[in-house]
């Protein structure tokens, strides 16, 4: 289908996370999502599968169950990952693919190298594989989300990408500042940034005395890069950042190529 001449309101949105079929950034995103046309599905997982990258489950049966709200079957949980749901969806559960994917609305950013280890964007990532056009959206809190804000931005992120074609192998990452709509300074396009999350673990010890830890810790946010997501997004911008599952150094292959590598079969 031509995707510049597509009418919304025909359009079939697939709607998934990585914060399980019950978290209200979910809720709001599949509520968005039937404002703009009836043809909704969601398929996200049965439980919290925040920070699982894009692994995907082929050592154990995936099940799906139907999920209801007030009586009314709403989507679709499965006891997989984001990547899986994407998977499963598009492969077993859709009669015919979506126009879009959306995944979120996440809680907490997803920004610089977090988007390594984020379940959000390897939903939208494996969306993008699999040929349709995909957003990941998360709200950059983590405490009484206001989703306010990320209504009028995700509404609009929708409708303008409905309207236009991705570049293949790309996908969108938008994250919103958990401020007041009024607040918001503007939409910023931008790069990813280079920032890593400084992990610490607290050693602790149960009650037979055997040591275990909690990880955590804490993101850097000494990016001076006004262009780079972090950044901008700690300035009050909802930032775009176009991201792509191509993982090769490019500007680095005719570099490499001059290596003095060894000879194959190597000598004996």
């Amino acid at each position: 289908m031509d995707r510049r001449k597509l009418d919304l309101r025909k359009a079939r949105i697939l709607v998934t996370n990585d914060d399980g079929i019950h978290a209200p950034g979910l809720k709001v995103l599949e509520r968005i999502a039937r404002t703009l046309t009836r043809d909704v599905w969601v398929v996200a997982p049965e439980t919290e599968q925040s920070a699982v990258g894009h692994a995907i489950t082929i050592a154990d049966p995936l099940r799906v169950r139907e999920v209801s709200d007030n009586g009314t079957v709403f989507g679709y949980a499965v006891n997989g990952t984001p990547a899986d749901c994407v998977k499963i969806g598009l492969k077993a559960l859709l009669t015919e693919p979506p126009d879009i994917l959306v995944s979120g609305i996440n809680l907490g950013a997803n920004v610089a190298t977090n988007i390594i280890y984020s379940g959000t964007v390897s939903a939208a990532t494996e969306g993008t594989l699999l040929g349709v056009p995909s957003i990941a959206f998360s709200l950059n809190t983590f405490i009484k989300p206001d989703f306010s804000a990320a209504v009028d931005i995700a509404v609009g992120m929708v409708k303008n990408t409905v309207g236009k074609s991705l570049p293949k192998g790309t996908l969108l990452n938008v994250n919103i500042p958990a401020i007041a709509k009024d607040d918001i300074k503007g939409i910023k396009v931008c790069r990813q940034s280079s920032c890593v999350f400084q992990v610490a673990f607290d050693k602790r010890s149960d009650l037979r005395g055997i040591d275990y830890y909690w990880q955590g810790g804490n993101m850097d946010f000494s990016e001076p890069d006004e262009n780079a997501d972090i950044h901008a997004l700690e300035k009050g911008y909802v930032t775009v950042t176009p991201i792509q599952y191509d993982l090769t150094n490019h500007s680095f292959l005719d570099d490499l190529k001059s290596w003095d590598w060894p000879t194959v079969p190597a000598d004996k």
